[in-house]
């Protein structure tokens, strides 16, 4: 097997942290999601929990999110969110 082994604590650790980042997704405008070049399904997922009220549907809207984010890499969002935090991405 070439893959690393991770502890249980250390996978949800790094979930959570995809959770956190998918939150931070739902929270901008769509036109600087589409501009982050996000897949197709995510930016369903992501529009589809802004509409959602339940607190604990909205919950576990994100943590499917996160699951979808474990299949991509999430270095270039991280990096998307830091230009816009700093005002270098625009709608």
């Amino acid at each position: 097997m070439d893959t690393e082994y991770k502890s249980r604590t250390q996978r949800k650790n790094e979930d959570r942290a995809l959770q956190r980042l998918g939150e931070q997704l739902v929270a901008l405008p769509l036109g600087q999601l589409e501009a982050m070049g996000l897949p197709n399904e995510l930016l369903t997922a992501i529009e589809f929990a802004r509409k959602i009220k339940s607190r604990g549907a909205r919950r576990r809207q994100i943590q499917y999110i996160g699951t979808l984010m474990r299949h991509i890499d999430p270095q270039p969002i991280e990096t998307a969110l830091d230009r816009i935090r700093s005002g270098n991405l625009r709608k």
